[in-house]
This record gives structure tokens, C-alpha cells and sequence, in this order.
């Protein structure tokens, strides 16, 4: 299987990528700033740049041409503004599906946020109230694509603890957090269940093994 991801070189991308190299499938990350490629080669993935905020669909297909499944990761990340949430987390989002659909791509799995589609409750800080109308925006466009079998995560608050494989998954959970580890473990493991396709889940941390709840999920 060979997978493409989008926004290569971010913590949950690099794991995924550990994840899928070493159970032997090809996989790529798309990164915008070259010196990132050497993190990309030492986690078993193939480096290629292309920025999202500035490429083109065509560009972005020839990339994704050949693949079996593309994941969208990529975040304009802690720092940036109200703007870049809008190219990145929604606008971005939207590129890679395009992209997609124009070279037959049709697995598609998005990394998005608990809570999402919840209009963010008054005091909320502006630039993360952004971030979630961007990922509600984004995950909006993409369920509206009938041409992607496409799953959305939506994964509680992200820590770098080591993850247990145990986890809650489902279209609706409580808030909560969720290590890095255990978001990557499941994506890796949605690839492989189609049966997930068209689903939106949360995700945090709990006491059911990873294939046991991706199964649950599926059926």
C-alpha cells in the first residue's frame, strides 16, 4: 500500500509514518520546508516538497498519483495566526481533496479536532476559535465529496506521552486526551477497515485495544 500525507514532518505525521513503513508499505509526506526531508527519511518515508498554500491541484495530483490513500495532517500549527488557519487547516484541506479526486485517489483519511463542529463558546481565545472553524469548515467540504471514501478523526487534546494502545472511538466521546502515538496507531489501522468510510469519530484515550475499536467502528 502506498500512502501520501499531508503535512509530513508534524508529530502525529512522522509517527504514522514510522507505523506504516514498518509493517512495509510505501509512504510519502509532503513537506514545505526542504531541510525537513532528513526527519521524513530517518521515519522510512519518502520526502517530497510541496507547500500547500501555495501549489496547485495538478501540482498536488502528480504528487498523489499512484497512491492508494492519502491522509490529511498538515495544521498551520502553535504560532500562527488567524490567517493560516484559514490556508492551511480548511483551504489546504480542500487542495489535497481536489488533488485526490483528480488522479483517483479515493481513500482519504482527515486529522481534525474534538469538537469541531461546535460553535467555540464565547472567551474562547480568537486564533484557536479560528483554528476550529477552519477544521468545522474543512471537514464540511470534505464529507460533502461523494467521489472519497473519507474518514475524519477528530482526536481530544494531544499529548507526547507514550501511548498505551488503548483507546475510545467513536462518533461521539466526552473531551479528553489522546497521546500521538495511539491518534497514529489509529489511522494506521482506519487505512485498512474501508468499513469506516463516510464515518466521523472521536477519539481518547481509554481501555479498548486499537483494532478492537476501529472494528467496533467499522461494523
Amino acid at each position: 500500500m502506498r500512502t501520501v500525507i499531508a503535512g509530513g514532518h508534524g508529530k502525529i505525521a512522522r509517527r504514522l509514518e514510522r507505523l506504516l513503513a514498518g509493517r512495509g508499505d510505501q509512504v510519502a509526506g509532503l513537506i514545505r520546508n526542504p531541510a525537513q526531508a532528513g526527519a521524513l527519511l530517518a521515519a522510512g518515508a519518502e520526502p517530497v516538497v510541496c507547500d500547500l498554500e501555495s501549489a496547485s491541484a495538478e501540482e498536488v495530483g502528480r504528487h498523489l498519483a499512484g497512491a492508494d490513500a492519502a491522509v490529511f495532517a498538515a495544521g498551520a500549527g502553535p504560532g500562527s495566526g488567524a490567517a493560516r488557519k484559514e490556508t492551511v487547516d480548511r483551504a489546504a484541506a480542500a487542495l489535497f481533496a481536489d488533488a485526490a479526486q483528480r488522479v483517483g485517489v479515493r481513500r482519504f483519511l482527515v486529522v481534525s479536532s474534538i469538537g469541531a463542529d461546535e460553535e467555540p463558546p464565547p472567551g474562547t481565545d480568537p486564533v484557536f476559535a479560528a483554528y476550529l472553524r477552519a477544521k468545522a469548515a474543512a471537514d464540511a467540504d470534505i464529507r460533502a465529496r461523494t467521489g472519497l471514501f473519507w474518514t475524519i478523526l477528530r482526536p481530544g487534546s494531544l499529548t507526547d506521552d507514550p501511548g498505551t494502545g488503548l483507546v475510545h472511538l467513536a462518533e461521539r466521546t466526552p473531551r479528553g486526551q489522546i497521546s500521538r502515538d495511539d491518534v497514529a496507531a489509529v489511522l494506521a489501522a482506519l487505512l485498512d477497515r474501508p468499513g469506516t468510510a463516510g464515518l466521523t469519530l472521536d477519539l481518547i484515550g481509554g481501555d479498548t485495544p486499537v483494532g478492537t475499536a476501529v472494528d467496533r467502528v467499522a461494523a
